[in-house]
This record gives structure tokens, sequence and C-alpha cells, in this order.
């Protein structure tokens, strides 16, 4: 039986109703740090920020104005700490206010199926926004005519095998998707939390430079060495990974600003990216 999950997003992280949804991610293409107009361009990966949109919107829509229309591999992280450390949810419809998208059920059982740390779990999901703030964005784009299949990550720091068991998960996931056509993938994640705006965007430039390098092992290592508070890690080390196996070479920064940029308060930020890997 095919379960509907209800948004948990709407009315905090973006707008509860439909014409008002609406008229808010338009706000954010139209924005002064928004890209104003649509250029589509191929691309194998996007990472894409997750907070409210009146704070990261403008940034989340550079990459969604350059999205072509596929189904989604969507990696978020869990920020709750329920559920096991890679939660693949399947057999579900997932409402917004745009309308409802169904998951992938057979891509969802291959994945699991090729990968033993991919696990079905429900309940992952059901408080988690870092994926769901996605689908508003596509749905803007391209409707409710596309599957998605939804993977959060519980990001284990004290895990030292934790990279190669993303490692493992992004390699799986890349194997999958050379036998099948019409998927990408998307990174749900933010930046730096909660520090001046001078140090979020001297450590998010350096973070970022490894994301366009391709290179997951000095992600892993600054994120590690540093001060950096990226929630996302996981699905951006699992995204790398997936990425160079389906033949990507590079990475390349849309846009990156910080809720400061946004509120005028520089004292306690939080860093916005939208990153293609094509």
């Amino acid at each position: 039986m095919i379960g509907l999950r209800a948004p948990v997003a709407a009315g905090t992280f973006y707008e509860a109703e439909k014409d008002k949804l609406i008229m808010q991610i338009e706000s954010c293409f139209k924005h002064k740090f928004g890209p104003k107009s649509l250029q589509k361009r191929e691309f194998i990966t996007l990472v894409s920020p997750h907070a409210g949109y009146m704070y990261s919107g403008p940034v989340a829509a550079w990459g969604f104005s350059r999205i072509s229309k596929y189904n989604f591999i969507i990696l978020g992280p869990n920020h709750h700490g329920i559920g096991p450390t890679f939660s693949v949810m399947k057999e579900s419809v997932w409402k917004t206010p745009l309308g409802e998208v169904a998951i992938d059920n057979i891509m969802a059982e291959k994945l699991v199926k090729k990968c033993n740390f991919l696990e079905y779990d429900v309940l992952a999901h059901e408080y988690e926004h870092s994926i769901e703030v996605q689908l508003p964005f596509l749905q803007y784009r391209f409707g409710s005519d596309f599957k998605f299949v939804p993977i959060s990550v519980l990001n284990q720091f004290a895990d030292e095998d934790f990279l190669e068991k993303c490692r493992v998960v992004g390699k799986a996931i890349g194997e999958v998707l050379k036998k099948e056509k019409g998927w990408k993938i998307i990174a749900s994640s933010d930046f730096s939390h909660y520090i001046s705006q001078e140090n979020a965007k001297k450590i998010d430039k350096k973070l970022i430079k490894t994301i366009e390098k391709l290179d997951e092992e000095k992600f892993f290592e600054n994120i590690r060495k540093g001060d950096a508070s990226v929630c996302g890690f996981g699905p951006i080390a699992i995204a790398i990974v997936a990425s160079k196996e389906l033949g990507a070479k590079k990475g390349e920064l849309l846009c990156y600003k910080t809720s400061g940029d946004i509120t005028q308060d520089f004292t306690s930020v939080v860093g916005y990216a939208s990153i293609i890997i094509f």
C-alpha cells in the first residue's frame, strides 16, 4: 500500500499555500542574488541548500534554473538522529503545496539490493526537511511529472570508516545509474553554521574548492580539521563519488551567499552554495 507523506516544512521553510509558494519561488529567481533567468545546462549532480527559502532560496534557484527534467536521487542529512545511517524510503508519495510526487520503488529496490549499507526506513524521513525542500523547486519547474528516491544520511562524526561507507554508497549509486537513463543526483546541504561572515566565507571557500575538484578525501579532511559545520557532508561525499563513477570530471560553483547577505547581520551566519558537477 502506498503511503502519503505530508509536508513537514510547509509554513516554516516555505509558504504553505500554493499561490503564495509559487510567488515565493518566483521571487527567489528574480531576487538580486538569484539567477534571473532559466539557462538549461547538462550536469550529473547538483549540491543545493535546504534552509528557509527566505534565506537560501535565491542561491538554490541557481541550480534549479540550470536543471533539466529528469528523475532524481535526492540525498539529504538526517538532522534528527532517527533511523539507520543510510535510510531509503519507498512505497510513498510525498505531498507539497504544489502537488504530489511519487517515489520510484523499482529504483529504490535496485539501490538497496546493490548496497548493503542502504536500509529501508520511514522514521528517518518523517520529520526531516532537507530532502523535502528540494521538491517544490522541482515541481515549479516540471510539475509533478517526475519520480525520486530519497536517501537520508545520518552523519557519523566519530566513525573513522564513515568516509569509506559513503564511498561504498556513492559507488553503488553510480553503478546503478550507469545502467539507467533519465536520472540525476541532488545533494542537499548548507555550509557553515552560526559563525561570522568572514570566517564562514574563508572556511566554505576551501570546502567548495575540494568539491569542484571532486576530492572527497580532502573535503572530509577539511571537515574534520577545521571548524566546518557542513550539515550535509555525508550526502556531498556520496554525490562526489557517484558522480565520478558516472564520468564526472569537475564541479563548478554557481552561487555562494550567506544568511548575512540577506539579513545584513554578519555576526552569525549560515553559508549556502549551489554547485553543479558535470
